[in-house]
């Protein structure tokens, strides 16, 4: 169970619910490939990690 970010929130920043799922499962993708030291480092999912920085902006959800 995803408890932050919250998903309420996390819902606000993408167009719709759809766009989120596809955000969070392309940078999770990304991350696993890419950026296994910065995972390790912050011992998050890389799920949770996903969300973490769609919700604070580092990442932008675009169509």
């Amino acid at each position: 169970m995803m408890i932050d970010p919250p998903i309420d929130k996390l819902i606000k920043k993408a167009p719709c619910r759809y766009a989120l799922v596809v955000a969070i499962t392309k940078r999770t993708k990304e991350l696993l490939s890419i950026d296994a030291h910065e995972l390790e480092e912050s011992s998050m999912k890389a799920v949770s990690y996903a969300a973490k920085e769609i919700y604070e902006g580092k990442v932008r959800i675009s169509l």
